[in-house]
């Protein structure tokens, strides 16, 4: 790290910790400019701002511009705003909006008190556009989701925000965030996004998508960002998720609900006959003053409970009945100290226990019973200066997510060559394991805010932060059965030699390939002790040693011990079970200044510095990821200086740190080990260990690893219409680059194989950090060549609720170029030739992305207590490959004949077959009918949702193996919406 970034980072840090601040993303702020009927600046007027959701109000006095910016407000849509002045009529505006992270420029006029004016001119009081802020994103309340038909969970209400595409597992893509995962071929979930609820980073920080769930009545504010993030934030490569909760008031409020859903309200399934369900929601939440205008509570819990059944996929037949409860608490405590002084407590818990899979797919022996949730706590701390405010907060979250199979056998995956196998002929035994795990983790951090106005150099916003952080990943997993999972010959193809086994074309789940790394570690297995044996076996040339044609004549012949009587090929047996934990620290520093000045430009200049350092199970420092630096810069111009309009700019960087899946990978020194044998002759070979320090590491880190960034350049316009209603549009472009893949450097840095020497593959050791190759599998590493392009534009329009209705509309074109989907997980571009980034017919459409989305969501509020929502989405369908399966991955399919591409042979990935295919466009409509009727304290609302309102069945996604998987050809839908449902539900509260 070079003298002047460590002279930054000491400023940086020395700033913030004498220096004052605020939980900066989760308050916002106004700025009015206040006037008289003739226009000019009303000098001195006394502004007062309180909302009976919030402790928090804030007074000011303009200045001689009329000008005054009040900050630190915690959002709400009805603050009251009050502002007096001598020689003017006193002024009251309710139903003021403060959404956070935001400043709304609101203009105020002010009649004379001689002045005869019963009604005063009001500009901005539903003030749309913050000309000052280049973010891109939504901000969502309760008042507006409660009028839409939902699902009821901050994961569904993501699908409201423009461009996030359609997930079923609640971890949407948006924008560059990869849509696709190679393991299963799965489409519709990212795990490039950053989840918080109240402060708390809820993300798993193994698999990166949510890793917490809570009541959803506890909301006052979603925000959604998307793009064009300042320092502040974390993330930025997928979108990024801000909940904050409710607080309580002075007056006592409390609420009781029920929903409930069963299959006499659901239309016929067309694709799952058998499949019905049942579901209920029961929630309570009560809130207010244990102390009037100093301490507030707010709590909630809620039961979820559903109950399906699920059809066999194959004879459509009920398989089975699973069941999953959720218990979700939550209590929050704010104290309001003094004037300047404000303390936060909040805990939430989420326990689910899961009785199976809902997935047809998933046979009965395969299934398996979860176990998921934990406690998460948040406090905060704040002091409030005149021009300065200083937060510190601490936050812990616990993810576990454990399994137990519900057949304790061995599992074993069978491949066919040819015939018509069934998915049951595929998946014997059971699952295979069983397993504890937590994904915890926790954070300090202390964030500062200070307030500069200058006369000659405009105003100043300068935020700093620091944060520490760290997360666990904790497991204990033991195999079922004899303590092996299995992969075998069906009894139909007798006599398979290795050679057709590795050559491709089986349905079914096959456990060994013609990768460099199986072929050289089954060689060397064998000339090692037992060399005589496997001599006696293979060598037909006598020279005393196996060669690869020799490998290809081993047949597998043999049932011996098998769980199934089939052929034995290959097998992972558990050598060693322990618990193990592994860890990630965290520091992080941001420091930026919003400058503004009276001609309407605004500029943000920040940087975010961010160090990683890994431990394995040992404890060792099996890695640090030093000081990363992201500059972030934008720029904004309102163009009329009105607060109006808006032009804006963004560039800056985006890191996504490297995950706990890795730092498992490369630190299970001490837990589990794995043996991958090979079944050879009348016996079984280890050719590799994973996990331990058996016989080398499983893989390391490599010195010269780099941590994968986005750079994003956005340009954008914004318009406010009327005063409630505005319209935006933006161009997105991204470039993601060093991007994370694990090595077999027997592929790719052989210094002895003259023809890879001098191909475009080649990567000397020195690439690596390295003078030899390491005592390891695999190394973890910087993907050569890799990198992912987007480009992408969005038109937003928005009109908030006033005038008795509201709506989100918005259109967003995505085009994304690449050449990997890795993403922060091990692939096997590292691995294969044919699938490097430089190898032929890799680089063009990525897999995953849809290039055409469309929503619409509206409400409309009657007069006599009834409300309709409605929201509509479209999409043009899901871009995928045509694959063949190697192991549980789906790879872009290869040639039958090898060729000679930069000097090597090898049978490299079809033309025409990544991203070829495209799954049929869809749309769906939802509505939502309510009533509200309102007597003395009380208050009635009951719900009608009506999902999928046409019933249209669609296909979400389509199977992309070339030779099927036994239950599905390819080409055919194993995805579609489900059909037509009604959800009813009541609310009492007061």
């Amino acid at each position: 790290m070079n003298k002047l970034f460590k002279y930054s980072i000491t400023i940086v840090v020395v700033v913030t910790i004498f220096s004052t601040g605020t939980a900066l993303a989760d308050t916002g702020g106004l700025k009015f400019q206040i006037t008289d009927t003739a226009g000019n600046p009303v000098a001195g007027a006394l502004v007062n701002v309180h909302t009976s959701e919030s402790l928090v109000s804030r007074i000011g006095v303009t200045d001689v511009d009329g000008f005054l910016r009040l900050s630190g407000l915690d959002p709400s849509t009805k603050y009251k705003v009050e502002i007096t002045s001598n020689g003017y009529q006193p002024f009251i505006r309710g139903n003021v909006r403060v959404v956070s992270g935001k400043n709304f420029n609101i203009n105020y006029t002010l009649a004379n008190v001689n002045e005869d004016i019963e009604v005063i001119s009001v500009t901005g009081a539903v003030a749309t556009i913050d000309t000052s802020s280049t973010s891109v994103g939504i901000d969502l309340t309760l008042d507006m989701l409660e009028s839409l038909p939902t699902a009821r969970s901050y994961q569904s209400y993501l699908q409201l925000a423009p461009g996030t595409k359609p997930s079923t597992g609640g971890n949407p893509s948006s924008k560059s965030g990869v849509n696709y995962l190679d393991a299963g071929g799965r489409v519709g979930s990212s795990s490039d996004n950053v989840y918080y609820i109240d402060g708390v980073n809820v993300t798993d920080s193994y698999a990166g998508t949510f890793g917490a769930n809570f009541n959803s009545e506890i909301i006052q504010e979603q925000q959604i960002l998307t793009g064009g993030l300042a320092a502040e934030y974390a993330g930025g490569t997928g979108l990024v998720s801000r909940v904050i909760t409710k607080s309580g008031s002075n007056e006592f409020h409390a609420s009781i609900n029920y929903y409930t859903q069963n299959d006499g309200l659901v239309a016929d399934n067309k694709h799952e006959d058998a499949n019905s369900f049942s579901t209920y929601d029961s929630a309570f939440t009560l809130g207010g003053p244990l102390i009037e205008d100093t301490l507030w509570f707010f709590t909630s819990w809620q039961i979820k409970d559903r109950e399906e059944d699920v059809a066999d996929p194959e004879t459509g037949e009920l398989q089975r009945t699973i069941t999953e409860t959720s218990d979700l608490g939550f209590a929050k405590l704010t104290w309001q100290a003094s004037e300047a002084d404000r303390l936060v407590m909040s805990y939430f818990n989420d326990p689910t226990d899961i009785s199976g899979s809902d997935l047809a797919s998933t046979f009965n022996n395969r299934d398996s019973a979860g176990k998921q949730g934990g406690d998460n706590i948040h406090f905060e701390y704040s002091h409030t200066w005149a021009d300065l405010i200083i937060t510190a907060e601490y936050a812990s979250h616990e993810g576990e997510l454990s399994s137990l199979a519900a057949d304790q056998n061995s599992s074993n995956d069978v491949a066919y060559l040819g015939g018509n196998p069934s998915g049951r002929d595929l998946s014997l035994g059971g699952t295979g394991s069983n397993s504890i795990t937590s994904r915890d983790g926790s954070e300090f951090k202390v964030t500062t805010q200070y307030f500069l106005d200058t006369a000659d150099f405009g105003s100043h916003v300068i935020k700093t932060g620091y944060a520490k952080t760290e997360s666990t990943y904790k497991t204990s997993l033991e195999f079922t059965g004899d303590g092996a999972q299995y992969r075998s010959i069906s009894t139909h193809n007798p006599n398979t030699t290795f050679g057709t086994y590795v050559a491709g074309g089986w349905t079914g789940i096959t456990g060994l390939s013609d990768a460099s790394s199986d072929i050289d570690g089954i060689l060397e297995a064998m000339a090692g002790a037992d060399k005589t044996y496997y001599l006696s076996l293979l060598d037909s040339d006598n020279s005393g040693d196996i060669n690869r044609a020799e490998l290809d004549a081993l047949t597998f012949d043999s049932a011996v011990g098998n769980p199934n009587g089939l052929y034995n090929v290959y097998r992972i047996n558990m050598a060693q079970t322990a618990p193990v934990e592994m860890s990630i620290d965290g520091q992080v520093l941001f420091a930026q200044d919003e400058w503004s000045n009276e001609q309407g430009i605004a500029v943000n200049l920040g940087l975010r510095a961010e160090k990683y350092q890994h431990f394995s199970s040992a404890g060792d420092n099996i890695h640090t990821f030093d000081w990363e630096i992201a500059p972030r810069v934008s720029v904004a111009w309102d163009l009329n200086n009105d607060g109006q309009s808006k032009v804006f700019a963004f560039g800056g960087r985006y890191y996504d740190p490297i995950r706990t899946d890795m730092t498992s990978f490369a630190g299970n020194l001490t837990g589990p080990v794995r043996e991958e044998q090979i079944y050879a002759g009348d016996r079984w070979l280890t050719f590799r260990t994973r996990g331990g320090q058996k016989s080398g590491q499983d893989a390391f880190f490599v010195p010269t690893i780099k941590t994968p960034y986005t750079d994003e350049f956005l340009l954008g316009y914004t318009q406010a219409l009327f005063d409630d209603m505005s319209i935006e549009v933006t161009y997105t472009n991204r470039v993601t680059k060093d991007i994370m893949e694990d090595y077999d450097l027997g592929v790719f840095s052989d210094p002895s194989d003259e023809k890879l020497v001098n191909s475009p593959f080649y990567l000397p050791y020195s690439y690596f950090g390295y003078d030899s190759a390491p005592d390891a599998n695999f190394v973890i590493g910087t993907l050569a060549g890799a990198k992912r392009e987007y480009q992408g534009v969005e038109f937003t329009f928005r009109k908030r609720r006033t005038d008795n209705w509201s709506m989100l509309a918005s259109y967003t074109y995505n085009d994304a170029q690449g050449n990997s989907n890795s993403d922060g997980n091990a692939d096997y571009q590292g691995d294969v030739l044919e699938l490097d980034p430089v190898a032929p017919n890799m680089w063009g459409e990525q897999p995953g992305n849809i290039k055409h989305l469309a929503k619409i969501a509206g409400a409309y509020y009657f007069a006599n207590g009834f409300e309709i929502g409605a929201i509509y989405s479209w999409n043009s369908g899901t871009l995928y490959s045509t694959t063949y399966a190697r192991g549980v991955r789906h790879f872009p399919l290869r040639e039958d004949n090898a060729y000679e591409f930069g000097g090597i042979s090898s049978r490299w990935v079809q033309q025409g077959v990544v991203a070829a295919n495209t799954s049929p466009a869809y749309g769906t409509l939802d509505l939502r009918v309510k009533y509200v009727h309102d007597f003395d304290r009380y208050k009635v609302e009951l719900f009608v949702d009506m999902f999928n309102v046409f019933n249209d069945q669609a296909v979400i996604r389509e199977q992309d193996l070339k030779a099927g998987d036994g239950i599905y050809a390819f080409g055919e839908g194993i995805e579609w919406v489900q059909p037509r449902r009604l959800y009813l539900g009541a609310r009492l509260s007061f």
